[in-house]
């Protein structure tokens, strides 16, 4: 019976596998969103973690792919969430789209995960931001990730509108960027949503996230 027990209480190889990769980019996610991708070495997450660096390089080919790693971890469902939002609405309006709820669509999946997350998705949210403003390391993974969602609203919105004006495209590519300072939750967050934006549900979902 003690025997049973204690080969019950051992993790297998593949779950010890998946514990030592969790550690490793909850480390490795909150240290990038505090320091940068430029800011962090394979050395210092392992510093943090108390381990040699020689263990993440088992597991990841440099920082390239561990930073990638951290990112694809929770973009996936960050999509995920976004396109549902879209597929419901466009499903429910049909040919007759609003600019409010074309926009709500957009949004509110990926503000109720950043504001109702745990703080593994603050972090996220910081590098989000970086990733999102600054080319170099990461850019091309937003195109890659949400370029098709731009386009999506973007139809929407030239249903709404009955134009192909370039205006739209320009607003609607902007707006990919415009609220990753209130994904991260940076500092008065509220104060910078109410003097750039006087969308109400915009501000609405800053005051949440502040």
């Amino acid at each position: 019976m003690a025997a049973a027990q204690k080969r019950e209480g051992r993790r297998t190889r593949a779950e010890q596998r998946a514990a030592s990769v969790k550690l490793i980019l909850d480390t490795a996610e909150e240290l990038f969103s505090l320091h940068g991708y430029f800011g962090v070495t394979l050395k210092d997450v392992a510093d943090k973690m108390g381990i040699h660096a020689a263990l993440i390089h088992y597991y990841y080919d440099g920082k390239q792919a561990l930073f990638d790693a951290v990112f694809e971890r929770r973009v996936n469902y960050a999509v995920t969430v976004r396109t549902a939002g879209l597929d419901a609405y466009e499903t429910k309006v049909g040919k007759h789209p609003t600019v409010e709820g074309a926009l709500r669509a957009y949004y509110d999946g990926a503000f109720d995960v950043y504001i109702n997350g745990d703080e593994g998705w603050r972090s996220f949210g910081r590098i989000f931001a970086q990733v999102n403003n600054a080319p170099g390391y990461g850019a091309e993974k937003m195109d890659a990730y949400f370029d098709p969602l731009v386009l999506r609203l973007i139809g929407l919105l030239q249903k709404r509108c009955r134009t192909q004006s370039p205006k739209i495209s320009f607003g609607a590519f902007s707006l990919r960027r415009a609220p990753t300072r209130s994904f991260s939750r940076a500092p008065g967050v509220s104060t910078v949503c109410r003097t750039r934006s006087a969308d109400p549900m915009i501000l609405k979902r800053c005051a949440k996230g502040s």
